[in-house]
């Protein structure tokens, strides 16, 4: 049984990526399907829909070919409102380049979004 279901979703769209998949299922969570419209959103990914299949359920999300590298933040690292530069030079591989998923007190959103709104949180994920 998985401990991290967003570590999990995001390991599999990274290797279903890597094989060039179009399509891959990952298991639900209300982080992992937060996560995935803040990814849709930035254009990472296609469209995503949650099929019921009488256990758990799972979605199906549509690649788009556009992933290098993603991965969780563990551990989920808490960085003030000054500090985002700091953490991007330890995570992203260059400037403008790459994002966050950040959960900050008003939900979750990129580190760009954040830095706008003054907003400090803690590190849930990381891709470009």
């Amino acid at each position: 049984m998985a401990n991290d279901p967003l570590a999990d979703a995001l390991n599999t769209i990274k290797t279903h990526e890597m094989f060039g998949k179009p399509v891959c299922e990952v298991k639900p969570s209300k982080l992992v399907r937060e996560t995935l419209k803040i990814l849709q959103r930035r254009g990472y990914i296609g469209d995503f829909e949650f099929v019921d299949d009488g256990k758990s359920g799972y979605f199906k999300v549509r690649l788009l070919g556009k992933v290098n590298q993603c991965g969780a933040v563990k551990p989920r690292f808490a960085v003030k409102k000054n500090e985002w530069a700091e953490w991007e030079q330890k995570y992203l591989p260059g400037a403008s380049f790459g994002m966050f998923v950040v959960s900050t007190p008003l939900g979750l959103m990129t580190n760009d979004e954040a830095k706008q709104k003054g907003l400090g949180g803690r590190l849930i994920a990381f891709i470009y």
